[in-house]
């Protein structure tokens, strides 16, 4: 409240009405005080720091507070009663999941499936209906890019233009749903929720060269289908679950990565402030990512929307605090908290990881090499050191006092060279020690104190372990030993709780639809935004337990459901009735075009090129990595790493916390330090200018100018060739002209160029070149171009077609 904000705490006022300069809400979002930064996690754009110093210039007005559900005096520290958590329940998203019987529709002959009639239903409710079904190579790109993340092939085409019978459809979907690519797709959408990274990030980017491991079990576990409340459970309980062979018990320690690999500030003075920041962020990634509820604002006071105590809060942290997260850093340097990793069973069919490129081996040897000199150097300096006195020690000569310093600094180095190195054997390939994991197991049962404002001077009274009483019916099983982290699975996956289903349902339909159901996928709290379908989205729900939690399954209803199949381009008379500013088009009939995720427009490049290498790599470039990670080292060592991997698909691109894949970022990768379950969608300048002038772009071009050039003899065959692979569909006559004249004007450059070198070409450079021609010689490089002509101009306009905005939509 604005009284509240006035009256401020033991630092004064939050708010100087007028005055920004003076106002710590301001100071604490500019972060100028490292003191006063909020929010913690990031700070705001400049655009939202400029509106909130315009509001407090503006005097900090706010309209008339609603009434309160309970008596809060100015200044007095809310909290929630027991009965506002009665009252809580009643939130649609807190309510049971309720079994949907399928409406009936005005239109009896449109609907496929009882999605359809739950769609049609809310259509016809605003006196619209559906636009004309997409065109079936519309359907086919849309439908391989949602569930492989790749361009349909020339071959796959073809063939379902040749299928005419009943069931073409289904049997598209069966192809996809089986191929390996499917899991890379889907896995890439969870590890999104996952935060996954393999750096911690923060001040000290501590890297996390076993990360990769639980990448690779989230593919597989979309590939083998794994049902949904199992695949959560092995993520939050893995090492408690029993396993019936070494390899299984493996895959269930390797699922607790999900709780192990979130960003960590490993500068952090004070253990117990460190694993405390930990399980916040542990808290977070549970409670947001699987039930889309933020139970980690309830840190330092009740949550402000939801009825969730400060109390819940830590009697959640309990849980995780009688945990020990194993994440794998070594102490050195600036790192100053240290972790084992888990061994993994000796009979798991796993990888090792991958061989270590010998530049990096070199280079690692040579930083070992000089650390252990300076290391040397010191320890002979402070032998010539009388007594062991700082009195003595300062009478020291500032060379010996800057040995001593170097030599501080390289014990660091040497822990962490030797780490890595001791991973490899000298040929460089994997040992036994990389046969390890990140990850989660049983630590001391215990319970927390209650810290008043979140600080860890402040306890109070203990918490017994639990879970949020606004989620809980009061029949869950108490926690009376172990860390509760079973119960915790067991309760979040439990048929009877009302959220685990709906917001993976509603994860789902958003990756299919382009928004999902509930528009705000990572919040179904009082401050997040209702369903625009709620019947619809309990009938999802439902149908997930039905189908025994089955993704694939759920997945393939609605890729086969009529709404899925409805044109982006409605009707000459619809058209006139929508605000297509709106993304939520499906709600008027229409389906949203969505631009391409990062990784299908960097795998799209690779595919349609034919640089594409399908096959999954063992490891990760960034598994080469070991303590903290500088940043001018980053780029060397993956430089050095990175060719094993870059024909690859993208989801097995290194992800360091602070220095992402230029490929990725440019097209909206999300920053792995947050629970993200949508991404952002920007259309800007830098995304055009990276398919104008990269170089991967231009090889790519390249590539497939060759690729049309070898496979075809006339223009119109490679025409054809090009449009299929970049577009999924024929040219249009139009489209055939237009290109031709653009490779006439093409032509014609490159010709009118090598004329004008020619007639700038000295005698003594003609006769250079022609003598290396008879003698079959390279021309030199004032010569002519040497590249084809044809394939040339093939590249430039392929490359002008990647640039189109059709390249990187979905209708």
């Amino acid at each position: 409240s604005r009284e509240a904000m006035l009256a401020g705490g033991d630092s004064g006022p939050a708010i100087v009405p007028g005055d920004p300069d003076a106002s710590l809400l301001i100071e604490a979002v500019r972060y100028g005080n490292p003191d006063y930064e909020m929010p913690p996690r990031g700070k705001l754009a400049a655009a939202e720091i400029s509106i909130l110093e315009r509001w407090v210039a503006m005097g900090a007005p706010m309209p008339a507070p609603r009434p309160a559900t309970k008596d809060t005096a100015p200044g007095t520290e809310f909290r929630w009663t027991e009965e506002d958590i009665e009252l809580g329940r009643d939130h649609w998203a807190y309510r049971p999941v309720v079994a949907q019987a399928p409406p009936l529709n005005q239109d009896g002959e449109w609907a496929r499936s009882d999605v359809d009639r739950f769609v049609l239903a809310g259509l016809e409710a605003q006196g619209r209906r559906p636009a004309p079904d997409a065109d079936r190579s519309t359907w086919l790109r849309r439908v391989t890019f949602d569930l492989t993340g790749l361009p349909p092939t020339l071959a796959e085409q073809r063939a379902f233009e040749a299928d005419t019978h009943a069931g073409a459809e289904e049997r598209v979907v069966d192809r996809l749903l089986e191929s390996p690519a499917f899991g890379e797709r889907w896995g890439r959408h969870w590890l999104d929720v996952a935060r996954y990274a393999e750096s911690s990030g923060k001040e000290v980017n501590v890297a996390y060269p076993h990360a990769w491991r639980y990448r690779d079990w989230v593919i597989s576990a979309f590939n083998e289908d794994i049902p949904y409340d199992r695949f959560v459970q092995m993520q939050l309980a893995g090492d408690l679950l029993p396993a019936n062979s070494e390899h299984e018990e493996a895959n269930n320690l390797v699922a607790t990565g999900y709780l192990a690999i979130g960003s960590k500030s490993h500068a952090t003075r004070g253990r117990n402030q460190f694993l405390l920041d930990v399980i916040d962020e542990q808290i977070d990634a549970t409670t947001q990512g699987l039930l889309a509820t933020t139970v980690a604002c309830a840190r330092c006071h009740d949550h402000k929307f939801d009825p969730i105590p400060q109390s819940d809060y830590y009697a959640l942290a309990g849980v995780f605090a009688s945990s020990e997260t194993r994440f794998g850093a070594i102490q050195a340097n600036q790192s100053r908290h240290a972790s084992k990793l888990i061994e993994l069973p000796a009979g798991a069919r796993l990888p090792e990881g991958s061989p270590i490129p010998p530049g990096i081996h070199a280079l690692s040897e040579q930083s070992l090499s000089r650390a252990r000199a300076q290391v040397d150097a010191a320890q002979e300096v402070r032998s010539r050191i009388p007594g062991r006195g700082m009195r003595n020690r300062n009478r020291l000569s500032a060379e010996d006092q800057r040995v001593i310093q170097q030599g501080r600094q390289a014990a660091g180095r040497v822990e962490v060279a030797e780490t890595l190195l001791a991973r490899f054997d000298e040929a460089g390939r994997p040992t036994i020690d990389n046969f390890v994991c990140m990850g989660v197991v049983e630590g001391d049962p215990r319970n927390v104190p209650f810290l008043e404002r979140g600080e860890i001077d402040q306890p109070r009274e203990l918490v017994p372990r639990g879970f949020p009483r606004l989620l809980d019916p009061g029949d869950s099983k108490s926690i009376s030993s172990g860390s509760g982290r079973l119960e915790l699975a067991m309760w979040i996956t439990d048929e009877r709780h009302p959220l685990t289903a709906r917001v993976w349902s509603n994860r789902i339909w958003q990756h299919l639809f382009g928004r999902g159901i509930v528009p705000t996928p990572d919040n179904f709290g009082l401050s997040g935004r209702p369903p625009s379908n709620g019947p619809l989205l309990d009938h999802l729900a439902t149908r997930l337990r039905r189908l025994n939690w089955s993704t694939k399954d759920l997945l393939r209803e609605l890729v086969l459901s009529r709404s899925y199949a409805v044109s982006s381009r409605p009707a000459d008379d619809q058209a006139r009735d929508l605000n297509l500013r709106d993304v939520d088009l499906l709600i008027h009939g229409v389906m949203p075009k969505r631009p391409l995720q990062a990784e299908a427009v960097r795998d799209s490049l690779l595919a349609v090129s034919g640089r594409l290498d399908p096959s999954p790599p063992i490891g990760s470039a960034a598994a080469f990595f070991e303590g903290p990670v500088p940043a001018n080292l980053v780029g060397r060592v993956l430089d050095a790493s990175m060719s094993s991997y870059e024909a690859h698909r993208s989801v097995y691109l290194p992800v360091m916390r602070g220095a992402l894949v230029d490929d990725l970022t440019t097209f909206d990768f999300p920053d792995p330090e947050f629970v993200k379950g949508e991404r952002d969608r920007t259309n800007v300048a830098t995304q055009a200018l990276f398919l104008m002038n990269d170089e991967s772009v231009a090889t790519s071009a390249d590539r497939l100018a060759a690729r049309l050039v070898a496979a075809e003899r006339d223009f119109r065959g490679r025409m054809e060739m090009a449009y299929r692979l970049i577009f999924g569909r024929r040219p249009s006559s139009y489209e055939y002209r237009a290109c031709r004249d653009f490779l006439q004007d093409i032509d014609d450059s490159i010709r009118a160029d090598d004329a004008r070198r020619l007639r700038e070409e000295t005698p003594q450079e003609r006769r250079r070149r022609i003598r290396n021609r008879r003698r079959g010689g390279e021309a030199t490089s004032s010569a002519p171009a040497s590249p084809d002509p044809e394939v040339l101009g093939w590249s430039t306009l392929c490359q002008t077609l990647f640039q189109s905005s059709e390249f990187r939509i979905l209708d």
